[in-house]
């Protein structure tokens, strides 16, 4: 059955719809919402928490349970790991994250918000003599003309602030000064018919260089401090005694407990490198400025893998593993479209990197990091056999080769941001006939079968003549095998809109028919096209096509 679509939105009133369809139908909602909500914290409802699950799982079948098939040809071994949250604080000395794991920040003297001063673009006000019945553009050479304004014109714009947000910081910038102007787009004009443009030149790498600017604060246009160096670990204390010997932190990443615990692991399973160890588990970073919903947040999970191999393999098992997830969201119903590979420039490397590419999505706010894989080469590794004075060299008893600490690849992704971009990705509206026929629009989530929260609903068309007792009956033996709907409230129709929403690939309905010869409709979410099967081959029909 065919469906028109609408024209479609812009991106940001896009997100706006997703937001507000999570919290209704109950996949993530504002944690602590009761008493006003907490920055950079999430809940995940009935639908959120099912639709991370199925993701989790998918990603721990794939590549723990029944891992694929290496560049040797031969399959990947992998192991699973649970490491703690909290560690020894020496975990954190050894692997740099007490003494460099932070962020440069400033915060505003006048409304006292917080920004990373590395996420802040300088913006030059500059004024331009206008030339009669002449449009000025950037490749105009009239252009050559442009005086620079003082640099006291010069402030600092947010990461990520729209053009309104800027117009805004240039209006109270200029209205200091009482030129009353309007703006138009990118372009201020002021009252004396000069024209003023505001010139994005880049991030704000080189601090030192605005110190002695008049910079502002992007919100408010108040002054901003100086820069700081704010460490992102959440402190806490074990034990009775609030002192110095008593500090932890809630670990930053998941990839030290898995360092600290590679030769348990060697020891407990006998595996042979090259082998992975794996893990899924929450991570807390005390960020300076969460946003965009779910993407930035304090508190997130990771799926992490550490893939120990020989120094001389390495590059090769970087490729493949940069390529295997590339491959695997696809896989999982991303568009290869949205989806880039954007390796790291040799100036963007860590410093214990050889190299790193990140995975990114075009999410409706910008293109940004899925995960990230790394060749970490021995860094952590040696860095925790320093400091511990434990060995972490390995020795292959068959080739009798001399005793080598193995590189690392390490493909990390995140759960949650993960999550958010199947949401974004399986957001759709469409106009389709309802039960009468008549075109009426819908929003319907098209995740992938595997993915998605709930795999298929059960209806009785309505509740009398033993239609819902049948319903019942089918409902009963699908749920020991997938996650079951059940629905008999409100016409068939809106009961149909309600799963979309969800995102249930499937909707059976009981009717009268069935109370006939036993037949069910089974109706498809993204084509909208029912079949009549026997009621005893749901159970098959849906399991075929969710694999």
């Amino acid at each position: 059955m065919s469906s028109e679509k609408p024209a479609p939105s812009g991106p940001e009133d896009r997100m706006e719809k997703i937001v507000a369809l999570a919290k209704r139908r109950g996949f993530i909602y504002p944690s602590s919402e009761i008493y006003g909500g907490i920055n950079g914290f999430w809940d995940y409802g009935p639908l959120g928490v099912e639709l991370k699950r199925n993701l989790k799982d998918a990603w721990w079948q794939d590549f723990v349970r029944c891992p694929p098939v290496g560049p040797d040809g031969r399959p990947i071994q992998m192991v699973g790991l649970d490491a703690a949250i909290i560690m020894n604080p020496k975990v954190w000395e050894a692997s740099g994250h007490l003494a460099g794991f932070s962020d440069p920040m400033v915060t505003c003297k006048d409304c006292k918000k917080h920004m990373r001063a590395d996420h802040l673009t300088m913006v030059s006000i500059c004024k331009v003599s206008v030339i009669p019945d002449k449009v000025l553009t950037d490749e105009d050479s009239a252009l050559s003309e442009v005086e620079n304004e003082p640099t006291g014109n010069c402030f600092l714009v947010a990461d990520g602030a729209t053009i309104e947000e800027v117009q805004a910081a240039l209006r109270r910038r200029l209205e200091s000064k009482r030129a009353k102007i309007v703006p138009r787009g990118k372009e201020l004009f002021a009252e004396d018919g000069n024209k003023y443009y505001w010139l994005e030149s880049g991030y704000n790498t080189d601090w030192p260089k605005f110190n002695n600017l008049d910079s502002r604060c992007p919100h408010c246009g108040g002054e901003l401090t100086p820069k700081r160096q704010f460490n992102l670990m959440f402190p806490t204390t074990i034990g009775a005694m609030e002192d110095s010997s008593s500090v932890a932190y809630l670990r930053p990443e998941t990839a030290q407990g898995i360092f600290a615990n590679y030769k348990n692991v060697l020891d407990t399973t006998r595996l042979k490198i090259p082998f992975g160890i794996a893990q899924i588990g929450k991570a807390f970073r005390n960020e300076i400025n969460p946003r965009n919903f779910t993407f930035r947040s304090r508190e997130f999970e990771q799926m992490e893998i550490e893939f120990f191999c020989h120094p001389s393999e390495a590059d090769k098992w970087y490729e493949f593993w940069r390529d295997a997830r590339f491959k695997w969201y696809v896989d999982q119903g991303l568009k290869s479209s949205k989806l880039r590979l954007r390796p790291h420039e040799k100036d963007e490397l860590a410093h214990y990197a050889r190299a790193c590419a990140d995975i990114e999505y075009e999410f409706p706010f910008g293109a940004s990091e899925l995960e990230g894989v790394a060749n970490r080469t021995d860094f952590d590794l040696k860095a925790h056999q320093d400091k511990s004075g434990r060995d972490m060299t390995y020795f292959d008893d068959e080739t009798k080769e001399p005793r080598y600490i193995p590189y690392v690849i390490e493909p990390s992704g995140g759960v949650d941001r993960a999550t958010l971009a199947f949401l974004c990705e399986a957001y759709d509206e469409d106009t389709a006939p309802d039960e009468n026929g008549k075109p009426q629009s819908r929003v319907v989530l098209r995740f992938h079968p595997r993915l998605a929260p709930v795999k298929v609903a059960v209806f009785p068309l309505v509740k009398k003549d033993g239609m819902p007792e049948k319903a019942r009956a089918i409902y009963d033996a699908l749920k020991p095998h997938m996650t079951t709907f059940y629905d008999e409230k409100g016409a068939v129709g809106r009961r149909y809109r309600r799963q979309d929403e969800a995102g249930t690939p499937f909707c059976v309905t009981v009717d009268g028919q069935t109370m006939a010869d036993g037949t069910v409709t089974i109706r498809d979410r993204d084509t909208m096209k029912q079949d009549r099967i026997p009621s005893d081959g749901v159970l098959a029909y849906v399991r075929d096509r969710l694999t």
